[in-house]
């Protein structure tokens, strides 16, 4: 008996010793390894269009060689006063970043975007496609006149 029960004490050992196995079980399982997320650059998804001239009153803008200062000043000001609530130079925020505008839409687009949002957003494929863009985010109409649209628009130059 003793030596029965010596062979099945050493029988476990040699068992117990060998290779383990992990068992997977169904449920929940937690994996705490950091997992590296790449930041995807801040680029819409919307295509660039400088033909399009949106939709209201302004068919054309020319701007000048140079940037008109004062015109750019009284930009500055409208902006900052209602602008920024939802647009930075630099960074997505509510709506886009407006630095480098003029290489994605013509002035023409913009100072429509900025006159009549209500009318560019219901009818313009740009103006639609930014605001999926934005979470249906909608640009607010502020009641601006094509003075105070065109003092922005040569402001947007300066970013």
């Amino acid at each position: 008996m003793r030596k029965l029960f010596t062979l099945l004490a050493l029988s476990t050992m040699i068992i117990s010793c060998g290779e383990k196995k992990e068992e997977k079980k169904d449920g929940f399982e937690m994996n705490r390894t950091k997992k590296e997320v790449k930041k995807e650059t801040a680029n819409e998804g919307v295509p660039v269009d400088l033909d399009n001239k949106g939709v209201g009153p302004i068919t054309s803008v020319t701007f000048d060689e140079a940037v008109n200062e004062e015109m750019a000043a009284a930009g500055k000001e409208k902006f900052q006063a209602i602008c920024t609530a939802c647009h930075m130079a630099e960074q997505r925020m509510i709506g886009p970043a407006l630095k480098g505008v003029y290489e994605r839409r013509s002035p023409e687009w913009v100072m429509n975007m900025i006159i009549n949002p209500d009318k560019m957003l219901k009818e313009d494929p740009i103006a639609k496609a930014l605001l999926k863009e934005y979470n249906n985010a909608i640009m607010l109409n502020q009641n601006l006149n094509e003075e105070d649209a065109r003092n922005l628009a040569e402001y947007l130059r300066t970013l």
